[in-house]
């Protein structure tokens, strides 16, 4: 079984959402198999910015469906892209 790096892009609600909260969060909603390899953060426009989590996932899970649901569903998030994904 092999496994897929997908690097997502997570907009918040607003600028004075906390991102080390919103992180947090994140982490803690991943869903059973999946690892977050790491988080950078891109500043958008007016003084937004937006997370850009790696996340490592299972090739047999259905790819990055289940973590772009589960973090579609965490407070804060206003949406979620996958930005780039490759296998490992």
């Amino acid at each position: 079984m092999g496994k897929v790096a997908v690097k997502l892009k997570v907009m918040p609600e607003s600028p004075e959402v906390d991102l080390d909260e919103l992180q947090d969060r994140l982490e803690k909603s991943l869903p059973e198999g999946a690892k977050i390899k790491g988080f950078e953060r891109d500043d958008v426009a007016f003084g937004l910015t937006a997370l850009l989590p790696t996340v490592i996932v299972p090739d047999d899970s259905g790819g990055s469906e289940a973590v772009e649901e589960a973090f579609s569903g965490v407070e804060d998030v206003e949406s979620v892209a996958v930005e780039s994904q490759g296998r490992l």
